[in-house]
């Protein structure tokens, strides 16, 4: 894979192209015999766009939902869709690949996720669907490197946070120039706040989603952003989930406030968000969610340059740490016992050079004291210390593993040690926690450096740290990774100015980052 702009690419993005797609997953799908929806369609079917995600060198995930009126349910019938597909080598789709039918339903909101196998490695294919005389528009996206190939390189930008209320998803249109191989969005696709007066676009809605229904609506509303829309549209997409696609900092299915919200409430708003997660996601059929459970970690292979570890730090976690003591506590679990072993596994036997992982949440200390002791985020990989310290030791025997991660808001850059509280330490891996799309909004720089600056000294690992929004744009070869921190101007206006803040190297085979 390779960020370098083709002349077919660069006629798609100037034809301004964003696409809206959907595909309901093979054990999804009916039989040839099933009656399918005969009912005329409102128009405006596919609102909501098309998509792609986690690729496979032979394979892609195709995702489109059918919501003539997105931000009310959907507006469909409550009736079986067949909805015809097509891949093609080409925008034009003179050279046809695959195509077939699949049937959105109406238990799956009409989404439509289609796993299309048997494409050919490392290249690009265009995409499009059809139903009831509408046809979708045409969405670009890429296969993964074959199997054994461990030259070239790969494009990776890393971002997640968006919250509607705080600003335009501009950093988006940036991306979208840069022309990466993959988004790895690492949490945060919609926040679950209610509708506020102030805030600069309104949620909608009348309060926080707890139902199936308002879930749909919210993830719909942040799905009609223009410059999210395009990018889903030219790339493929692998994602996970953090806290706010449910309920701030849940821990498996604890919510925040357990005294306001009973456990079996808990768990129908756990089922009915995890449902509309699956709904709008490109992703496979084993993310189907089985009530108030889903699957998100899961692994890809980019060829020989690079294995993907996607992690879920929700789902299986132990509830918070409230103190010191308890974030040491031996039998807090940010991972669960079966993710632990998968994770470990996979470090462990990894063949691919880089050995990448995403953590919704921060793996280096933030030490928040300035001066004498530590004062931690129990919410963060800090407020499970024995956990995340097994870890870090066995990076020490891991090929080039980096963390890439999101929640912060901020630019995190830093050196994985392998005994935060032993300053001599080994330097074990680099960590890129990336800042938000628009989540904060556009922070005042000045107040932010005031109050993060000192903490500087007592957190000498930490190499870049910034409040703008933006996100971080990775280029992956055998002999290094260039990493670039990507900002925006504002995120108030429609429209922003990108900039590069900063530039930074991991080179293989030396744990570490260095800004250059």
């Amino acid at each position: 894979m390779t960020g370098a702009l083709s002349p077919d690419r660069r006629r798609f993005l100037t034809a301004g192209a964003a696409v809206f797609g959907a595909a309901a997953s093979a054990q999804l799908w009916l039989p040839n015999s099933a009656q399918a929806a005969e009912t005329p369609l409102p128009d405006g079917v596919f609102s909501l766009g098309v998509a792609s995600g986690d690729p496979l060198p032979n394979g892609i995930v195709l995702w489109t939902r059918l919501a003539p009126d997105p931000l009310n349910g959907g507006g469909m019938p409550d009736e079986v869709v067949p909805v015809r597909w097509e891949v093609a080598e080409d925008d034009r789709f003179r050279k046809v690949v695959r195509r077939g039918t699949a049937h959105a339903r109406p238990e799956y909101g009409h989404s439509v996720h289609v796993d299309v196998r048997g494409l050919r490695a490392d290249r690009a294919y265009w995409y499009r669907f059809r139903t009831g005389g509408q046809l979708s528009r045409t969405g670009r996206t890429r296969t993964a490197p074959a199997r054994y190939s461990s030259g070239g390189g790969l494009r990776i930008a890393l971002a997640s946070c968006q919250n509607w209320q705080h600003g335009y998803f501009t950093p988006y249109a940036d991306m979208l120039a840069q022309d990466p191989d993959v988004v790895l969005f690492v949490g945060d696709y919609i926040y679950e706040s209610s509708p506020s007066a102030t805030a600069l676009r309104r949620h909608e809605g009348t309060g926080e989603p707890y139902t199936l229904t308002q879930y749909r609506n919210r993830y719909a509303q942040y799905r009609t952003d223009p410059d999210l829309a395009a990018m889903h549209a030219n790339a493929p997409f692998v994602v996970t989930f953090d806290d706010h696609e449910v309920d701030n900092d849940f821990a498996g299915e604890i919510p925040q406030d357990p005294d306001k919200q009973p456990h079996d409430a808990f768990v129908a708003r756990l089922t009915a968000a995890y449902q509309a997660y699956y709904e709008h996601m490109p992703v496979r059929a084993s993310a189907v969610p089985d009530g108030p459970h889903i699957r998100m970690h899961r692994r890809l292979e980019f060829g020989r340059l690079a294995r993907l570890n996607v992690l879920d730090t929700r789902q299986y976690r132990s509830d918070q740490a409230t103190s010191q003591a308890g974030a040491q506590d031996p039998s807090l679990t940010m991972l669960g016992a079966g993710q632990k072993r998968w994770l470990l596994d996979g470090l462990r036997h990894s063949p691919a050079r880089w050995n990448l992982i995403a953590s919704q949440i921060m793996m280096a200390e933030t030490d928040l004291l300035v001066g004498e002791g530590k004062q931690w985020f129990y919410d963060a990989w800090d407020g499970y210390q024995v956990e995340r310290n097994e870890f870090l030791k066995e990076f020490a025997g891991v090929r080039n593993p980096v963390v890439l991660t999101g929640d912060r808001h901020l630019t995190m850059i830093s050196d994985l040690k392998e005994d935060f509280a032993n300053p001599d330490s080994a330097v074990v891996g680099a960590e890129f926690v990336g800042t938000s799309i628009s989540s904060n909004g556009d922070q005042d720089q000045a107040a932010f450096h005031r109050e993060w600056d000192p903490r500087l000294p007592d957190n000498p690992h930490w190499k870049l740290l910034d409040a703008h929004r933006g996100y971080h744009l990775l280029d992956v070869r055998r002999d290094g990774i260039d990493a670039r921190v990507r900002i925006v101007d504002t995120v108030r206006a429609p429209q922003s100015t990108p900039s590069t803040l900063a530039t930074l190297r991991v080179d293989a085979g030396r744990p570490g980052v260095r800004v250059v």
